[in-house]
């Protein structure tokens, strides 16, 4: 799929982008997630005043800071005095030893890749999503889940440097390949190709810069009551089936499609009891965050079909691959176009009764959206078997290096 519809990757970036902003903004507003959480005092920031301070372990071996209500006299009269000065002019001052408990999107994040794991009886029982977090912490079943960003970054394969390196490798290519128009050298089909590729790559980082790479091992969060049970209040999970090899091939392709393609309406029927699927779209988005997501997909893949006209006057080994080609790039930069103009009428004819009435838009606008991507894959089939099979009949140009950027260090 990353190689037919690579724009569909990015799409899909930004939707969980945006999943994960209303995640956020729905743990900040419950009041439950605060700067510095101490024990039994989630909100309450008096321990910056303390003299004497200790460590409690909870069950993950993470660090809280709880004062000693027991604390005898400071040795210095004036150290509470600037406590309290220090702390008018900052609500809660956080140092680099304590730990920041602030829900942040990497929290939302690590919530919709399933990175909760409810546990009953010291098992692992299902997968908790956003709202059942929420749920069971209002009703005490279970305590505020302490995990700080650090530690799901921790969790993570993917830092900060393996990303920059990613980045800066990308940023060489592109370097590189304008220097080589600057110097008007050959360009061959494939970096042509492999450009396209390379932009998408920085809107997907872009976009993703804050999402850990996988989750393997979830947070474990504890089902305190002996009285009632999980299903009572979150629902049972109904197991996924097993898929076959077909349906374990098309799904990851078809459901992002038809979800985007129907507005956040595909929703998923099950999920796995201890694992999230890859494309969960469990989150319902707003008309208006669709409308975004639509055009911006089909924007993107009308530029990214629009880079491929910088080969049409490249030098082909035949007429007829030249000429297959341009149509081929001609199709997947109107394609786009065609289908967002579609929806845009159709949406117009809605508007009126008599239309809506005669399933106008269904009859007329429901055929230009069925066929659009079936050309659109199609050019995109062609383009790539093209970017290797020209590769057997080189110009000479193409061997030419320009100078200088041998001399800068590059893997």
């Amino acid at each position: 799929m990353t190689l037919i519809i690579p724009e569909l990757i990015v799409t899909w970036a930004m939707r969980q982008w945006i999943s994960a902003r209303h995640v956020t903004k729905k743990f900040k507003e419950s009041g439950y997630f605060g700067v510095l959480q101490l024990q039994e005092q989630p909100r309450d920031y008096r321990s910056i005043e303390a003299t004497t301070e200790q460590y409690v372990e909870d069950r993950d071996s993470t660090r809280l800071l709880v004062a000693d209500p027991e604390a005898p006299t400071p040795r210095y009269g004036r150290s509470r005095a600037l406590a309290k000065l220090f702390k008018k002019l900052f609500k809660a001052y956080v140092s680099e030893q304590s730990e920041d408990y602030t829900w942040t999107q990497t929290h939302s994040f690590f919530v919709l890749m399933g990175g909760f794991m409810l546990y009953v009886d010291g098992k692992p029982y299902r997968t908790l999503q956003y709202d059942d977090i929420l749920k069971l912490i209002d009703k005490g079943f279970i305590d505020v889940p302490t995990l700080t960003a650090k530690q799901i970054h921790d969790k993570s394969k993917g830092n900060a440097i393996s990303k920059g390196l990613i980045i800066l490798q990308v940023a060489w290519f592109i370097m590189q390949l304008i220097t080589r128009v600057i110097y008007h050298l050959e360009i061959t089909q494939l970096e042509v190709g492999t450009l396209t590729f390379a932009v998408l790559n920085f809107l997907t980082y872009a976009v993703w810069w804050d999402k850990p790479l996988d989750v393997q091992c979830p947070h474990p969060v504890y089902w305190k009551s002996t009285k009632s049970r999980p299903e009572d209040y979150i629902g049972v999970v109904v197991e996924e089936e097993e898929l076959t090899g077909l349906k374990r091939m098309w799904d990851p392709i078809l459901f992002p499609i038809l979800e985007l393609s129907l507005g956040g309406g595909c929703q998923t029927s099950t999920f796995r009891k201890l694992r999230v699927q890859t494309f969960d779209g469990s989150i319902e988005l707003e008309k208006s965050d669709v409308a975004v997501l639509v055009a911006a997909g089909l924007l993107m893949a009308t530029i990214f079909g629009s880079v491929h006209c910088m080969a049409w006057f490249f030098a082909f080994a035949t007429y007829h691959k030249q000429v297959l080609w341009r149509t081929s790039a001609v199709a997947i930069t109107c394609t786009p176009c065609v289908e967002l103009c579609s929806i845009y009428v159709g949406n117009i004819l809605d508007d009126f009764d008599i239309f809506k009435r005669l399933h106008v838009a269904e009859i007329f606008i429901g055929p230009v959206i069925f066929i659009s991507p079936i050309v659109y894959i199609t050019g995109r089939g062609i383009l790539l078997v093209l970017m290797f099979t020209t590769l057997r009949n080189l110009p000479p140009g193409v061997y030419q290096v320009v100078s200088w950027t041998a001399l800068v260090p590059h893997l």
